[in-house]
């Protein structure tokens, strides 16, 4: 079977969405769409805390099956990432009704530094990253921040969003490891930005493309520098039956891209030759 290019597929997925409405209608977080997506991340998160706890590995690859050529290609230097899913207590995979979820992960090498100097300069100030056009730390208590963020994402459609996140820090006993999580509490489409009529649509009732947004970072002091790591879980809503073929590509393609860029960006502006 052909191989459709996925810049083919993008202007395809674009057109379609535009002549279906989809792009400008609105959406609705249901509320079975917000309980399912409570145990997903449920599940994610009970994981998560076992590997933390575990004597056999700390980052997320450390668990995987490929995880020594992933850390081998990390620390050559390389960038990687992969996709995931939650599995439920039977170990099936879960899924949520009437929304998407979006999860993956990411590694990268820092050089030059250790988890104090990654986890201090986290502390003191938001990094700068593509997606994000302004960011506001609006509150500060030890491990503990409240952040604005305005987000700007961009593919087939720009959407631009008032986010505000809560990121807490957690250090382990060597000091050599630390982790962090960030959980969205608000997420408002803007439209019209940056002009007189801009205003906020109400949160889950908007275009549907980002309604929910948490990510659980990992750092680890290895020679040489730090490894990095985000597992990022994001929710959207859902797309017709008959666009998914198209859609799922493309989708996928865009997470990977927006987690290469924030991973690349923390190398760039902590990192140390």
């Amino acid at each position: 079977m052909r191989v459709v290019p996925l810049r083919t597929r993008v202007a395809v997925l674009a057109l379609l969405l535009a002549s279906n409405g989809i792009v400008a209608a609105a959406a609705r977080l249901h509320p079975e769409a917000i309980t399912a997506w409570s145990a997903y991340v449920s599940a994610a998160e009970s994981r998560i805390r076992r590997e933390l706890d575990s004597p056999q590995g700390f980052l997320v690859m450390d668990f995987a099956k490929d995880g020594a050529g992933a850390r081998r290609s990390v620390l050559a230097g390389g960038i990687v990432i992969q996709k995931m899913e939650s599995l439920d207590s039977q170990g099936r995979r879960m899924t949520v009704n009437s929304a998407l979820v979006h999860h993956f992960r990411g590694d990268v090498f820092i050089p030059g530094v250790t988890v104090q100097d990654v986890i201090g300069e986290l502390q003191s100030r938001v990094p700068r990253q593509e997606d994000v056009i302004r960011s506001t730390i609006l509150e500060r208590e030890p491990d503990r921040m409240r952040v604005y963020l305005r987000l700007q994402r961009q593919r087939f459609v720009t959407v631009v969003y008032n986010t505000e996140h809560t990121v807490t820090f957690t250090r382990f006993g060597s000091q050599t490891r630390a982790a962090s999580t960030s959980t969205a509490t608000r997420i408002a489409e803007v439209a019209d930005p940056d002009t007189p009529q801009e205003r906020e649509l109400p949160p889950g009732d908007d275009r549907g493309f980002l309604w929910r947004l948490n990510a659980y970072w990992r750092y680890e002091d290895v020679p040489g520098g730090v490894i990095a790591e985000c597992e990022s879980i994001s929710l959207s809503r859902d797309v017709p039956a008959v666009l998914r073929y198209i859609t799922s590509p493309v989708i996928e393609s865009t997470a990977r891209e927006s987690m290469e860029r924030t991973l690349a960006s923390l190398r760039t502006q902590l990192g140390k030759s």
